[in-house]
C-alpha cells in the first residue's frame, strides 16, 4: 500500500467504495481527470476477486483508491477495519498497487445527486454504490492535480 499523496506513473485509477452488502466501482480515465461509475458488485459473491481482476485488465487500471470510512472525528471505526481487510485481499488477488482516500459523505452526495437525477429509490439502490465510489474517486483525482 502506498503512501497518501505519493505520485505515481500514468494510467487509469480504480475506485473501490467497500460497503456491507455491495462494493462500488468507478474508473479514471487516461488522464486522471474524470471518474465515471461502472459497476457494483455483490460483497458475497463467490467470483467477486475474478470479477475485480477481470475489471483490472480490461481497463488497464495502475491503481486502486479504496475508500476508508472514517468516524465524524477523523478517527477509523469498525467500517475502516473491514475496508483494510478488503484491500489487504485485494492486493493478495492482483498485483495493483493499493492507496487508501478518505471517504467520509461519498454515499450521501451520491445519494442527494441520484435523487436531484429524478432516479427512483429501486434504481438508486443498485446505482449508489458505484455513483459513492466516483465521488471517493474524483476526489482523490482532483487532490493529485492541487498537488505539486
Amino acid at each position: 500500500m502506498t503512501a497518501a499523496g505519493e505520485r505515481r506513473g500514468d494510467g487509469r485509477v480504480l475506485g473501490i467504495d467497500v460497503g456491507s452488502v455491495r462494493v462500488g466501482l468507478a474508473s479514471s480515465d487516461e488522464t486522471r481527470t474524470v471518474a465515471t461509475p461502472l459497476m457494483s458488485l455483490p460483497r458475497t459473491s463467490k467470483d467477486l476477486w475474478k470479477r475485480l481482476v477481470s475489471e483490472i485488465e480490461q481497463r488497464d487500471i495502475a491503481l486502486a483508491v479504496v475508500g476508508l470510512p472514517r468516524l465524524l472525528n477523523g478517527t477509523e471505526g469498525e467500517a475502516a477495519a473491514d475496508a483494510r481487510l478488503f484491500a489487504a485481499g485485494f492486493e493478495d488477488h492482483s498485483s495493483v498497487a493499493v492507496e487508501f482516500w478518505d471517504e467520509r459523505f461519498t454515499t450521501a452526495l451520491a445519494e442527494r445527486y441520484l435523487v436531484s437525477a429524478g432516479m427512483r429509490r429501486q434504481r438508486r439502490r443498485r446505482a449508489i454504490d458505484a455513483v459513492a465510489a466516483a465521488v471517493l474517486l474524483q476526489s482523490w483525482l482532483d487532490a493529485q492535480r492541487r498537488t505539486p
